[in-house]
């Protein structure tokens, strides 16, 4: 049986048919839409052809999870469908200029997200039942192992780079920094994910959410620009970072960008290898 189009699946999810979708702005990999409803609502969907198994139900909840937090507000989730044609369903943000305090409306909510913790290391049901893995442990594992190997299989990543990230995950315990209760963390915390909405307030969209160590969040809001220094300090004044913090942004800007290496290219080689340089020394042979 052929699945329905996207427009009926949409209408069918929200009980409401679909009369018009118009496409909008919606990052690089998914297409988006502001899709009005025959019932004058304006919802935004987010949708693709191919995405992976579960993907668009992850950031679903992902968004309820820290929309729970009550710290930064968050598009409500109002439907999501994985089986063809996947689509993400969310509350319409209209967006507005910022307000004169947004940069530190901002700081202080990512730092109240954070301190807002989360169960264990790991995304929202990660080895539920159970503590879950410490933070240096997942981020070796979990996160930049399992990227080095499929950069390195794509031929996207020298061996001699693959090598310096095996000898780097060997010693992660004492290059990650002291041990702090999981944060709640956006987990892809660039600019283009802190939008404007309703009163020039932050609202934060398009997460990859986790529990883990907060400077991941940091080091990705330093690691393209466009966070004014007020964010910042207002972040510092509320939730000061653990001492050596400076010293580790490098290492927590090594997630994204062999997640930008896979996706975009080699573009990215250089600051990756930049960065890894700053822990271990990239050698041939």
């Amino acid at each position: 049986m052929n699945p329905p189009d996207l427009d009926a699946a949409i209408g069918e999810a929200l009980g409401v048919p679909v009369i018009a979708r118009i496409a909008v702005g919606g990052g690089d990999i998914n297409q988006a839409a502001r899709v009005h409803l025959a019932d004058r609502r304006v919802v935004f969907v987010k949708h693709r052809a191919d995405p992976a198994p579960g993907e668009f139900g992850a950031e679903a909840r992902g968004l309820t999870w820290l929309g729970d937090a009550h710290a930064v507000p968050v598009p409500a989730v109002l439907a999501v469908r994985d089986e063809p044609p996947a689509f993400l369903a969310l509350e319409w943000i209209e967006p507005e200029p910022p307000a004169p305090d947004y940069a530190e409306r901002l700081g202080r909510g990512v730092a109240a997200l954070h301190a807002s913790g989360a169960a264990h290391v790991g995304p929202p049901g990660f080895h539920a039942g159970g503590p879950g893995p410490a933070w240096p442990t997942f981020y070796a594992e979990e996160r930049l192992l399992p990227e080095v190997r499929a950069a390195a299989d794509d031929h996207l990543l020298p061996p001699d780079a693959a090598r310096a990230f095996d000898r780097l995950c060997a010693r992660i315990d004492e290059l990650a920094g002291p041990s702090e209760p999981p944060a709640r963390l956006h987990g892809d915390l660039w600019s283009g994910n802190a939008i404007v909405g309703p009163g020039g307030g932050p609202w934060l969209v398009d997460p990859h959410a986790y529990g883990g160590n907060r400077e991941v969040d940091l080091a990705m809001m330093r690691l393209f620009g466009g966070f004014e220094p007020a964010c910042f300090a207002a972040y510092f004044e509320v939730f000061p970072l653990a001492s050596g913090a400076v010293d580790r942004v490098a290492l927590y800007q090594l997630y994204p960008l062999l997640r930008h290496l896979r996706r975009f290219g080699t573009g990215y080689l250089g600051p990756l290898l930049r960065a890894l340089e700053r822990y271990e020394p990239v050698d041939p042979g």
